[in-house]
C-alpha cells in the first residue's frame, strides 16, 4: 500500500506503528505519540490500544508524506525508531471487506491483517500462499494479506515466514483491531 501524504481534501487516516511497546524496547506513550501527531498539524488525534494505532485528520494545509513525517518526528522528538505506514479510510473499509478467508466471525485475534507500504512485498508472498499451511491459512489480497493461525500468532509457522520474507517493512493487526480502527476512522468511539 502507498504512504499517502496529506494534499488535498481533509481526509481521515490511521498510521500503523510497527514493533513499539512490545516487550522492553520501543516503549512510547500514546499520550507523548497523540501530542507528536498533533504537533505535526494534523487533527481530531485519536489512539487505539497501546500497540502504536494513531487515527487522524490530515488537513489539506499539511504538506508532505503522513508516514515519513511521523517516522522522523518520532526518531527526533522520543529517540524511537519505527517504520510507519499510514491507510486512509477507503483502503482500511476495502482491506475489511476484502477477507477471502472468511474467518472474521470465528476468532477475530486469530485473523490477522498484514500491511505493507510496497505493492512488490505482497508479490513476495506468492510462494507462501502456494503451500499448504493448515490448520493455518494465508490469502494475499489487492491491498493486504490475511493470515488465519487459530493456535495463536507467537507459536505460528505461517506469521514467522511471513515476518521472514517481508522484515521490517510489514506490520500485522488482529481483525478486532482492524475493526476499531474503522470505526474511529468512521467517527466512532473506542479512542484515547
Amino acid at each position: 500500500m502507498k504512504s499517502r501524504g496529506s494534499g488535498g481534501s481533509r481526509a481521515r487516516r490511521v498510521a500503523l506503528l510497527r514493533g513499539i511497546n512490545v516487550g522492553k524496547a520501543k516503549r512510547v506513550a500514546m499520550s507523548d505519540l497523540k501530542a507528536l501527531v498533533e504537533e505535526l498539524g494534523y487533527r481530531d488525534v485519536r489512539t487505539l490500544l497501546n500497540s502504536g494505532n494513531v487515527v487522524f485528520t490530515a488537513p489539506a494545509s499539511v504538506k508532505g508524506d503522513a508516514a515519513a513525517r511521523i517516522k522522523q518526528a518520532m526518531a527526533e522528538r522520543l529517540g524511537v525508531s519505527a517504520h510507519v505506514i499510514v491507510l486512509d479510510a477507503p483502503e482500511v473499509t476495502a482491506a475489511i471487506a476484502d477477507d477471502p478467508l472468511k474467518k472474521s466471525g470465528v476468532n477475530p485475534s486469530a485473523l490477522l491483517v498484514a500491511i505493507t507500504d510496497r505493492p512488490a512485498d505482497r508479490a513476495k508472498l506468492a510462494p507462501l500462499a502456494r503451500q499448504k499451511w493448515a490448520p493455518e491459512a494465508l490469502a494475499v489480497g489487492k491491498r493486504v494479506a490475511y493470515l488465519w493461525c487459530p493456535d495463536g500468532i507467537h507459536a505460528s509457522p505461517l506469521a514467522l515466514s511471513v515476518w521472514r520474507v517481508l522484515g521490517d517493512g510489514v506490520t500485522t493487526r488482529n481483525w478486532a483491531t482492524m475493526v476499531k480502527l474503522q470505526a474511529l476512522l468512521d467517527g466512532g468511539g473506542g479512542s484515547r
